[in-house]
């Protein structure tokens, strides 16, 4: 292959839809990727001899009891609406647009409070039941899995 050949194979793969190409002969081979792929660095890792030890802490049993119980309980009032899916949230119908809902707003029964995009479908998310958001879970374009909680409604 001459290297008009090869700039010609780069063009029309660069305008393609694939995400990877190879071509093999018995000159060589060629192999052509738009997936992200991580960085091999060659500098050495650190030996065992140079990494700081790592200081220890004593905690009380009774304030981490306390710790937990307040993180599992959460701060929050209400009811926690739930992820029904695995994707990415979007608190607004486009980038230009307001939020479907903000903390402190009042929402009926069935209301768009979120969309979730999951293999390029835009799926809304009612509102479980009447009421007031009091928080707000996601941030907008944050992916979320199944069960994550969404949003607060009171």
């Amino acid at each position: 292959m001459n290297i008009t050949e090869i700039k010609d194979l780069m063009a029309q793969f660069d305008t393609s839809s694939l995400r990877e190409f190879s071509y093999k002969t018995s000159e060589g081979e060629l192999v052509f990727s738009k997936n992200d792929r991580q960085v091999v660095s060659d500098t050495p890792a650190v030996s065992p001899s140079t990494v700081a030890p790592v200081p220890t802490i004593q905690v009380e049993e009774s304030s981490l009891n306390e710790t937990i119980s307040e993180t599992v309980s959460g701060e929050g009032e209400g009811d926690i609406v739930d992820s029904p899916l695995v994707g990415v949230a979007y608190l607004a119908p486009a980038p230009d647009k307001a939020n479907f809902v903000s903390i402190g707003d009042t929402v009926k029964k069935g209301q768009t409070l979120l969309i979730i995009e999951a293999m390029k479908v835009m799926n809304e998310v009612p509102a479980p039941k009447d009421g007031t958001i009091t928080e707000i879970l996601v941030n907008n374009e944050e992916v979320v899995d199944f069960g994550k909680g969404l949003v607060r409604i009171k």
